[in-house]
C-alpha cells in the first residue's frame, strides 16, 4: 500500500489504495414490492427486489442526489444496487465498518467536490482520492466497538418509535374511520387547530452569534439541522420559535406533517406550526396526517411552479369531534405513545450528537482506545 506513516502507527492513505470500486446492475424501475432481496438506490429506503447480483460484505454508495447528500450504507450478504450506486469491497488491512465511519467523517464534504448542476454526482476520480486515516485492524475494530454501540442504541429507539407511531395510527384509524360515532360533531380541521405560518427569515438577519437560531426550512424539515442552514436572529415573536415537540407542517413543494426533535429554530414561511388551546397534540396531529394524502393530491394540481395548499383547504377537510369525556379516555391511551416517541427524538438527538462529537476524535487518534 502507498501510505504515509503518521503518529503512534496510523498510516494516511486514499481510499482507492484500499478499496476496488463496482457499479450496480439495474435502474430504480427495477424495485418490486413483494421482494426479498434488498436493492440499494439513491432512496434512503433500502427497497426488495426478488433476485440478486452481489453477494459479499461491502459498502455501498448512492453515487448521485439531487440535493447533493449521498446515501452511505453497510452490507453483508445478497443484494442487488441502482447502476449509480458504487460498491465498495476493501483489502484484509481494512475493517467494513471502520471505513464505514472514516466515510461518513469526510462524505459531508464531497456535495462541494460532486459534479452536476441539478443533480449532484461522484466519480471513481473523486472517491479515489478521498483520505484515510488508517491505524492497525484491532485498533480498527476497538473504534468500531464504541461506534457501533452508539449506533445500536439509536437504532433501538428508532424501532421503538417505529412501533409506538403504528399503535397510535392504528388507534386513531379505529376510532375515527372504523368507528366513528355519528354523535361526534364534525368540523373543519382549521377550527381544531391553528396553523401559523412562517416568517421570511431573509428579513431577520442575526445581529450577533449569541442571539440567533438556525432557521426551519422544507430541506431542515426533512433531513435535519446541518452545517449548510441559514441563520435568524431570536429577536422575533417567541410564537416563530419553534421548540422540540411542536407540529410543523409543511404546506408548499415537499408537503409532509412531522414532531419536530431537532432543537430551537425559528419557522420559516411554507411551513406551518400546528397548535391548540383546546385539543391536545395527538388529535390536531393525527388529523393533519390523515388529510396529508388529500393535499398532496391539491398541490399536484396547483404544481405549475411550485406545488401547495391554501387555507381554503384546511377550511373544506373535515374532522370528528368525540365527546368531551370520550376525547379525555382517548387522550390517556395516546398521551404517553406520543411522549415516549418524543422523548425517544431527544435521546436520539443526543446520543447522535455524541457520536458526532467522538468520531472524528477517535478517527484522527485524538482519543485514545488503549
Amino acid at each position: 500500500m502507498e501510505a504515509g506513516m503518521s503518529r503512534d502507527g496510523w498510516r494516511e492513505c486514499k481510499l482507492g489504495d484500499v478499496a476496488k470500486f463496482k457499479t450496480g446492475k439495474l435502474n430504480s424501475n427495477a424495485a418490486a414490492a413483494d421482494g426479498i432481496y434488498p436493492f440499494f438506490t439513491c432512496s434512503p429506503e433500502t427497497l426488495k427486489i426478488d433476485n440478486y447480483a452481489f453477494d459479499e460484505e461491502a459498502l455501498l454508495l448512492a453515487g448521485n442526489n439531487a440535493n447533493g447528500v449521498f446515501s452511505l450504507k453497510y452490507f453483508h450478504g445478497k443484494f442487488n444496487a441502482y447502476q449509480r450506486t458504487y460498491i465498495i469491497n476493501l483489502n484484509n488491512s481494512c475493517d467494513y465498518k471502520y471505513i464505514f465511519y472514516a466515510l461518513q467523517k469526510e462524505i459531508k464534504n464531497l456535495e462541494f467536490t460532486s459534479h452536476g448542476t441539478a443533480t449532484k454526482f461522484l466519480t471513481l476520480s473523486i472517491l479515489n482520492t478521498i483520505p484515510i486515516l488508517l491505524p492497525s485492524i484491532s485498533k480498527q475494530k476497538a473504534i468500531v466497538s464504541i461506534l457501533s454501540s452508539l449506533d445500536d442504541k439509536i437504532d433501538l429507539l428508532n424501532r421503538q418509535n417505529k412501533t409506538l407511531k403504528a399503535m397510535a395510527e392504528t388507534l386513531f384509524r379505529q376510532w375515527f374511520v372504523e368507528e366513528a360515532d355519528e354523535r361526534w360533531e364534525e368540523k373543519p380541521l382549521s377550527d381544531i387547530a391553528e396553523f401559523l405560518n412562517g416568517l421570511a427569515c431573509q428579513n431577520y438577519p442575526p445581529v450577533n452569534d449569541n442571539e440567533k437560531l438556525p432557521v426551519l426550512k422544507i430541506r431542515e424539515l426533512s433531513s435535519g439541522i446541518s452545517e449548510q442552514c441559514d441563520w435568524a436572529t431570536t429577536d422575533v415573536s417567541k410564537n416563530y420559535i419553534i421548540h422540540n415537540g411542536d407540529v410543523i407542517f409543511s404546506w408548499s413543494a415537499s408537503l409532509m406533517v412531522k414532531i419536530w426533535d431537532g432543537g430551537d429554530c425559528i419557522l420559516n414561511q411554507h411551513l406551518f406550526k400546528v397548535s391548540s388551546k383546546e385539543y391536545p397534540k395527538w388529535f390536531y396531529f393525527g388529523w393533519c396526517k390523515y388529510h396529508l394524502e388529500e393535499f398532496i393530491a391539491i398541490a399536484q394540481t396547483h404544481a405549475t411552479t411550485m406545488g401547495h395548499i391554501k387555507r381554503g383547504d384546511l377550511d373544506a377537510a373535515m374532522v370528528v369531534v368525540p365527546l368531551k369525556k370520550e376525547l379525555e379516555t382517548m387522550t390517556k391511551q395516546m398521551y404517553p405513545l406520543l411522549e415516549k416517541q418524543i422523548g425517544n427524538s431527544k435521546q436520539i438527538n443526543a446520543l447522535m450528537q455524541m457520536r458526532d462529537m467522538v468520531l472524528p476524535k477517535l478517527m484522527s487518534g485524538e482519543v485514545s482506545v488503549d
